[in-house]
């Protein structure tokens, strides 16, 4: 292989695929990114069996060729050199870097040991824009199962539905549900892992363009640009969420989600160990109290616009801010179901973000 390419353009691939590259040490070979000339192009790989991740570059090709090249000191060999042009040389699995200021060689290994990425061939069950199917990655993200106890939970499930794309994720104390209106012809649904969502959310920072999603065999594949995203898929079946989601409310409340989240966080310094605070919505303000034998104690209120009965509710000070900070808009809507039952929090102006807590017992 020998090629020309441009350092900025090589450092941003770089920077795309390392991320996965495994530190399995039993499997030297998943420390490496895989270096192809393919169709006039450059491609990257690198994979930890549960994910994979190919990018290209474009390059001037004078020799084909392919090498699996340690990930760690060739990131840092490119992110470091300045020059605006590199020439990457491969012979018996070195690979020779040369730039104006610059020439190093890399022992690597053979691209024959390197494992096969899955490529999905099948038609894309939906196309979402980067920056939305990103926002709704980040707004879901909090309420993913930390333990793997439950497989299903440790991840976001995406179901394509009716033109629609819904984003679920739930750790049983709270639930997250997103729709993005999308065009879509067929129905799917699919759970995808916690460390997926993460590069997701990383190879979106950079796209502008649609991302279209492909399906098969417990496979699938986020397809944008000149970048593919392969995992695995959660094997499994998510609860009936929806079961959860109360269709009706007792009561409701309308505030600013600025002083809303402001209170939430002072009253959190005086909470107890499980994070608690009480919540009263009566007449027109909600107060929110806190008590903590170690630190003292705190009572705020907040102007609401109240709609019904007067209630009250304890729950995780946490859970309040991480809903609140993903939501859009200036004002809050929070809908008391019953005692017992889960507190629904939406943007006022937005149906398709919901956010659900369950109450923390007295």
């Amino acid at each position: 292989m020998k090629l020309v390419v441009n350092q900025k353009n090589l450092k941003r691939a770089v920077s795309l695929v390392e991320k996965v590259v495994s530190k399995n040490t039993t499997l030297p070979i998943l420390g490496n990114i895989l270096l192809k000339t393919e169709n006039g192009r450059l491609r990257l790989s690198a994979t930890n069996l549960e994910l994979g991740i190919n990018t290209l570059v474009g390059v001037k090709i004078e020799e084909v060729g392919e090498i699996a090249i340690p990930a760690r000191i060739f990131s840092d060999f490119i992110n470091t050199i300045q020059d605006e042009k590199v020439t990457l040389v491969t012979k018996n699995n070195t690979l020779t870097i040369n730039a104006e200021h610059y020439k190093t060689s890399i022992l690597g290994f053979d691209p024959k040991d390197f494992p096969i990425i899955p490529k999905i061939k099948s038609e894309p069950i939906v196309s979402v824009p980067a920056n939305m199917f990103k926002g709704a990655l980040v707004r879901v993200v909090d309420s993913m199962a930390i333990s793997e106890t439950r497989p299903e939970l440790a991840g976001i499930l995406v179901q394509v539905k009716e033109n629609q794309c819904v984003l679920v994720s739930t750790d049983i104390f709270r639930l997250t549900e997103v729709t993005l209106s999308v065009s879509a012809s067929v129905s799917n649904a699919i759970i995808i892992p916690r460390n997926t969502v993460t590069e997701l959310v990383r190879m979106c920072n950079d796209l502008e363009g649609n991302i279209q999603i492909k399906y098969s065999d417990n496979q699938v594949a986020f397809v944008a640009e000149d970048i593919e995203l392969v995992s695995r898929v959660v094997d499994g079946t998510y609860p009936p969420y929806k079961n959860v989601i109360p269709e009706k409310f007792i009561s409701r409340a309308l505030i600013k989600r600025n002083e809303l989240e402001n209170n939430i966080r002072l009253a959190g310094l005086f909470a107890s160990s499980i994070s608690d605070v009480k919540i009263s919505c009566v007449e027109n303000k909600l107060i929110i109290t806190a008590r903590n034998s170690d630190k003292g104690e705190i009572e705020t209120n907040v102007p609401i616009v109240l709609k019904n009965e007067p209630f009250e509710v304890s729950l995780n000070y946490r859970y309040i801010l991480d809903g609140l900070k993903n939501m859009p808009g200036n004002e809050v809507v929070i809908e008391f179901t019953g005692a017992g039952s889960p507190l629904v929090m939406r943007p006022s102006d937005d149906k398709s973000f919901v956010y659900l807590i369950m109450p923390l017992r007295n």
